[in-house]
Order: C-alpha cells, then structure tokens, then sequence
C-alpha cells in the first residue's frame, strides 16, 4: 500500500501545483487590513521554510515585496523570530537586508527589540548589514536591545566594531540612558563597563543615565553608575532638577540614602521654582526621605521656593504629619515664615481642614496676631468656605491681639 503524504506533503503539493499555472502571479496578495501582501510573505510571517524553499524556485519572484506597513518578507520573518525563514531569505544575493518598514525599522531592529538572540546573529553573519540604522525615532538596534531587556543581544551588538555605543535618539537619549530607566542591571554593568561609553550624555530635556535611574527608584543602576569616576552625581536637568531632588520627589528612599552618602552631592540644591529635595519630598509627604535629608547639616529647613512655602508649609497645607514632626524636631526650623497672601503653615493648615496638622503646629509657640492679607484669620477663612472642622481647634491659638 503507498503511504500517504500527510497532511504537510498535500500542503506543499498544492503549492507546486499552483505554482506549476503559467497565470500564477507570485507577486500580488490580498489587501485584507493591508498586511498581507504576498504569498511568500504569508509563508515568512509563519515561519513555513519549506514553502519558503517553493516559492524561491520561481525567478520571477520578489523577495522585497512589501505589506502596506513596509515590512518585506526578512522583517516579518525577523519580528516573529522565525530563524530559518531569515537564514533562507538572508542568503538570497538579491535580498535587501536593511530594507527599513514604515516605522524606519529593519529586520536587525525588530529583532532586537525583541531580544531574539538566534535571529539577531544570523542577520549580523551577513556582510551587507548595518547595525547603525536608526528608525523614525533615532533609534539603533543597540538602543532598542536595551530597553527589551536583551542582554545577550546587547553584548553581541557591542562586539561589532561599528556600533556606536553613545548613538542618541531624537530625543537625545543613548542606550545607557534607556538602560538606566528601564532597570536592568545587566545591560547597565555592560554598558558602564565599557571605557567609550560615556555616563554623562544628557538628553533634550538635560536628564543624565544617573537622572532617569534615580527617578525610576533603580537603585543597583544608580550604584552601578557611581562607580564611574567621571560620572556627575549632581547635574541638574532643565527644571534645575538634580537625581537628588528626583528621587527625593518620588519618594526613593534607596537611591536617596545612596545619594546622600556621596560628598560630591548637594543635598539642598534648589530649583528653578527655588524647590530644594527636602521641599519636594515635604509636599509629598515622604517621611523618611524628609528624616534622611534632616540629618545633614547643610540642609536648610526654611528654605522657601518662588510662592515662599517652606517645607513645613507644604507639609502642613498637605496634612502631613509625620513630615511636620521630623522637621518640628530641627531646632532651627522657624514654623511662623509666612508665604503669599502672609500664610504661616497654621494658616496652610487650618485652611485646608488638616486638623491633625493644626494641632501638631499649635504644640509650637504661634503669634498671636498671625493674619491673611484680608482681614480674617485662620478660623473664619475656614468658616467663609463652609468648612470649619478646625474651629475648636484652631480658635484658642489665634485670637486676635
């Protein structure tokens, strides 16, 4: 009895078959949502090598056939990681290898932003392609490799001699600068250890690698690029921010207290809007933030930014309380600096009903004539607002003189 060919050889015999039509066009596809084009690219996004193998026998064929997304036969097959379809279509002298989509992207790109290992270095094996091409963004294969967490990609993208390590994107941003957000710790120790890469490449907006690790929390990255002797722990961004002042701001306790063992960093720098770290991390409520900046000296607790609100007084008006009892503790905070309208953090506090507040301030000496601009005090600017929950408690520390 002859054996049956099985469900695989009738596929492939209908293939050659319809191959076998003289009015067989291998050039024309379906429009279905535009991303289909072509037989072979249908048999590539699949990862079919054996039809690949088929259609390939036709000389009239086009390996370069695109979707309506620009994406030809070797990038779909790149994106799916389908290793045997590229290394079929790779070896096709008439292949474009760096045939880019509508995104700017080549088969390499795709691949490694998807951190396929296997792909990646069959594409790098061919001698036409190049690993430097940036897509609509700016980004290089390097740059996408990094943010996909492909570690192993990376270290193969870095052993090419024409790859540069510090190419930035449109926004001015370099693969250290992705790695550094994104947290990988690996990527971050390849990248750092390698001489030609620079630690201190700020993008558009003046953020460092250091600044992106530090206001992501990433504190193995952020020690990783300390160990850099020509790192700049203290540049600023163009808020006049610093990785300081960042990680204070969203409360990042880990690379706060790494920061602040260096001598090399101002832990009371101010922003353009005059906002110190212990300001930011005051008006968010950070407590243990605020207690690890009050320990150095050199940190200013009355120091007002552009509205004049100290960092008690942004605490205060935010109901804070475990922030307003460390820097209650500093013997040199002065609780009675007034800010716009000459609003004292009782006033902050009493305004916006954060009794627990008010009565950790009344535990302070307050003066006795403290006023608004207009001519009310605490207590009935919380009354005229219809809400004066703080009454009882703000009335025996604020009657007026």
């Amino acid at each position: 009895m002859q054996k049956s060919p099985g469900p695989l050889g009738i596929y492939y015999g209908v293939v050659r078959i319809l191959l076998g039509q003289s009015d067989t066009n291998l050039n024309v596809g379906d429009t279905i949502y535009r991303r289909t084009p072509t037989p072979l690219f249908w048999a590539a996004k699949h990862g079919h090598e054996g039809v690949v193998r088929i259609l390939l026998e036709r000389n009239d064929i086009n390996l370069d056939a695109a979707d309506g997304y620009g994406r030809t036969p070797l990038c779909i097959a790149a994106d799916y990681g389908h290793e045997g379809v590229v290394k079929i279509l790779a070896e096709q002298g008439d292949v474009n290898l760096n045939a880019d989509d509508v995104y700017g992207r080549t088969p390499l790109a795709w691949a490694a932003d998807r951190a396929i290992l296997k792909v990646v270095r069959v594409l790098l094996q061919r001698n036409g392609v190049n690993p430097n091409i940036a897509d609509q963004d700016g980004r290089t294969p390097l740059s996408l490799a990094v943010a996909g967490g492909g570690e192993e990609v990376v270290t193969m993208l870095l052993q090419r001699n024409d790859v540069n390590p510090n190419t930035a994107d449109h926004n001015g941003r370099t693969p250290l600068s992705w790695a550094a957000e994104c947290g990988d710790d690996r990527v971050v120790r390849i990248l750092v250890e390698r001489g030609d890469v620079n630690p201190n490449i700020a993008d558009c907006n003046d953020q460092t690698p250091l600044a992106w690790a530090a206001g992501s929390g990433h504190s193995g990255v952020v020690r990783l690029l300390l160990e850099r002797n020509n790192i700049d722990p203290d540049r600023a961004d163009y808020c006049g921010r610093t990785p300081l002042s960042m990680a204070a701001l969203r409360g990042h306790e880990g690379v706060v207290k790494i920061l602040l063992e260096r001598d090399d960093v101002n832990p009371d720098t101010a922003d353009i809007n005059k906002e110190t770290p212990l300001s930011v991390a005051a008006l968010k409520g950070h407590e243990e933030v605020v207690r690890m900046l009050l320990e150095r000296n050199s940190v200013n607790p009355n120091g007002a930014c552009t509205s004049g609100m100290t960092p008690l007084s942004l605490a205060a008006e935010n109901g804070h309380e475990g922030v307003l009892r460390r820097l209650l503790e500093r013997n040199d905070i002065n609780p009675s600096i007034a800010a716009d309208f000459d609003r004292t953090p009782l006033l902050w506090a009493a305004w916006n009903a954060k009794e627990g507040a008010v009565r950790i301030l009344l535990g302070r000496h307050q003066p006795r004539n403290t006023r608004q601009m207009w001519p009310n005090t605490a207590l009935l600017g919380r009354a005229e607002r219809g809400r004066g929950d703080c009454e009882d408690t703000v009335r025996p520390g604020l009657r007026q003189s």
